[in-house]
């Protein structure tokens, strides 16, 4: 095991260096002790006896590649760096490990002896329910710490004690301020979806938790870039780790189809309220905690049960959405990137950019709430004129090479992609009807909130500059009408 101090591996490359090698960095990175040969079912595998009884009852006897690459390296107790794509199983991939190696150990009032670094609260949740049953089985606690909760409660439970700490970085730090954590017992420490720590500002955080850690002990590392620090991070943290790449990215999936939809700017409100209206399950993102409350607001006033998912809503009301999402009661979940990482549902066939993402890795991590765990799905962004140069690059920046289609509401072609449908237009239960105008050639969408007391007016936009706007905007709703 890893529980002794070690001499730090030899010195990396620079990182100019390593760009020059390719574009890939991850090939570049110096080759450290081999790695032990995967394994082809969890039985070949130095399992506890209660934990091969939980998978045995969740019926899982293969394990995916992630998992049957870094389990025996991991189990081992070496330091491992991981890439794979989201929902490919690598909470399994860490979280074994980490349990077998402090199971039959009792921790002390607030001092763990393992932790979880995740950079989203829905993200920790889904650690945590992933977890769990493993943890019960082998007798251990789990505590959770995340923002929008109450931190009373989190610290009256590390104060009970918790062998297995799933956290934030931020309300880690502030329990560790608090005195109410203490992290020199930790001798196991997961870092998952380093990069997006990292590309959320949490980079300052990380390396603080890192350095109240005891040297010495073992460290997984999984992120699906090593950009933004990260490989600095696997610098300073991780002795001689075992690398281990699968699954690169979203890009590599077959089962998963990639459809851009050239829309034009007049009926985009009107396509994404017909693919919303479909029978089944989707995912939509739009750019705006606004633009995500209004076509919420709008969805439910056509008659389309829908659900907003953003950074302002409270934590319980989050997962009060999840539940009902991943139940069905509510089939659409309208979000901004707070879900493009961390939210794990079932047969989810479709995720849908209302808006296209800033960049291609935030397009990776939407697309990939589809596709997950070998089921098939399809990613569709909804495209206007003058997004079209931005979003090939977008595309090819991902390395995917998707399907392109004209469409507009009430098409064949779009019913054909999507399963759109006309919604009912009957308001459900307690919503408003929408003042929308979601027909065909309607208004355009245009994933930006109004100004409270002047409908219809963007911010710092003017009457004239308005009114201007709404014609231009009749008049191309007519044109495409009439099939120009």
């Amino acid at each position: 095991m890893n529980d002794t101090n070690s001499a730090k591996s030899a010195p990396r490359p620079d990182r100019a260096a390593r760009g020059a090698a390719g574009t890939d960095p991850w090939a570049a990175l110096p080759a450290g002790t081999p790695s032990l040969p995967p394994a082809a079912t969890f039985a070949e595998l130095a399992l506890p006896a209660e934990v091969h009884d939980v998978l045995t009852g969740l019926g899982v006897d293969t394990p995916f590649p992630i998992q049957s690459a870094t389990l025996p390296d991991a189990l081992a107790g070496r330091d491992v760096l991981g890439r794979a794509r989201t929902g490919s199983g690598k909470t399994l991939a860490f979280g074994l490990p980490l349990l077998v190696r402090i199971a039959g150990r009792r921790a002390e009032a607030h001092k763990p002896l393992a932790l979880v670094l995740v950079p989203t609260r829905e993200l920790a949740q889904q650690v945590t329910d992933a977890l769990d049953p493993f943890a019960r089985a082998l007798k251990l606690r789990l505590a959770t710490v995340v923002g929008g909760m109450s931190i009373g409660r989190q610290a009256t439970a590390l104060r009970d004690g918790a062998e297995v700490l799933v956290a934030t970085p931020g309300r880690l730090m502030d329990l560790v301020e608090r005195k109410d954590c203490r992290l020199e017992r930790v001798g196991a420490t997961v870092l998952d979806e380093a990069d997006q720590m990292a590309d959320m500002g949490f980079m300052p955080q990380v390396t603080e938790i890192l350095d109240l850690v005891p040297a010495g002990g073992q460290r997984l590392l999984f992120s699906a870039t090593l950009d933004h620090n990260v490989d600095l991070l696997v610098e300073r943290y991780l002795t001689d780790p075992v690398v281990h790449s699968v699954d690169p990215s979203a890009a590599t999936v077959s089962t998963m189809d990639h459809h851009v939809l050239h829309v034009h700017g007049a009926d985009k409100f009107a396509t994404a309220t017909e693919i919303a209206a479909r029978d089944g399950r989707v995912i939509m993102f739009l750019a705006t905690k606004a633009s995500v409350d209004r076509f919420t607001k709008h969805l439910l006033g056509s008659g389309v049960r829908a659900a907003a998912l953003h950074g302002d809503k409270s934590q319980p009301l989050r997962t009060r959405t999840l539940d009902r999402f991943r139940s069905g009661e509510v089939p659409v979940l309208v979000a901004t990137n707070v879900a493009a990482r961390g939210i794990h549902v079932d047969a989810l066939d479709l995720v849908v950019n209302v808006d296209p993402p800033a960049d291609h890795k935030d397009y990776l991590h939407r697309g990939g709430r589809t596709a997950r765990a070998g089921e098939s799905g399809i990613v569709v962004t909804l495209v206007t004129p003058e997004q079209q140069r931005d979003v090939a690059r977008l595309m090819a920046d991902a390395g995917i090479r998707p399907q392109v289609t004209k469409v507009r509401s009430g098409e064949a072609a779009l019913s054909r992609i999507t399963g759109a449908r006309t919604p009912s237009g009957v308001p459900v239960a307690g919503a408003a009807p929408s003042q929308e105008g979601a027909k065909r050639g309607g208004a355009a969408f245009r994933g930006m909130g109004t100004v409270p007391g002047r409908p219809g007016r963007a911010k710092n936009e003017s009457r004239k500059a308005a009114e201007a706007r709404k014609t231009a905007e009749a008049r191309q709703a007519a044109r495409i009408r009439r099939g120009k």
